[in-house]
């Protein structure tokens, strides 16, 4: 549906200058028997935005576009630094190809860097005084476009009766995003991909502190 109405926007040339898009798959039915599986659901998802990207890449706009891909939230998920982490990508003809980085950003620096991209003053202080991404940018553009990838595992593989937390997930309000146990969820999630028998790791937490300066 969306790439029918880019199509259009191609034709006429009157493509709004910001575009904003929701794949909702990667929350993901849990195992409520029947409904897809979680790696079905996010690999389908994550199909879906390579579709996105490739289309927009090999369309007339490319040259002045950025995509910012972020997820809604981190979910308290079982991430290794920690579990209000989630990632980000910054797709455009002016970011560093196949670069990795670390630098601490939140969704107010995502919202800070648009803003600066399209000349619109910050909404609050909050994304006034988040870091834009800056160091992801370069000055010479690089055109070439992306090519989608087949996912390698099947997006109509369904969960079984059987499987971890069929039951628990069958209570779940699975309709609207964020309405679920996130630790029973990323429980049954985690269980789903890694093995039933592979218990997930507890959530980690970082402590983020500014290091004491020496005043003159």
């Amino acid at each position: 549906m969306w790439l029918e109405e880019f199509r259009q926007y191609e034709a006429s040339g009157a493509l709004p200058r910001l575009n904003i898009i929701r794949l909702g798959n990667d929350h993901t039915a849990g195992t409520r028997p029947g409904a897809r599986t979680p790696r079905a659901m996010i690999a389908e998802n994550d199909h879906a935005l390579g579709r996105l990207v490739d289309a927009i890449s090999r369309s007339p706009y490319w040259k002045e576009s950025a995509i910012f891909v972020l997820e809604d939230d981190a979910q308290n998920g079982p991430d290794h630094v920690d579990a209000h982490r989630s990632p980000a990508l910054v797709i455009s003809p002016f970011t560093k190809r196949r670069v990795t980085d670390s630098t601490l950003y939140t969704t107010s620096s995502v919202l800070r860097t648009m803003e600066l991209n399209l000349g619109l003053e910050p909404m609050s202080q909050y994304d006034a005084a988040a870091p834009a991404m800056y160091s992801l940018f370069q000055p010479v553009p690089d055109t070439e476009p992306f090519a989608v990838i087949t996912p390698r595992v099947s997006v109509t593989e369904i969960n079984a009766p059987t499987a971890f937390g069929a039951q628990a997930s069958m209570k779940m309000n699975l309709e609207e995003a964020d309405m679920a146990p996130e630790i029973e969820l990323n429980e049954i999630i985690w269980r789903s991909v890694r093995g039933a028998d592979a218990p997930k790791p507890p959530p980690r937490r970082a402590a983020f502190i500014a290091e004491a300066r020496d005043q003159p």
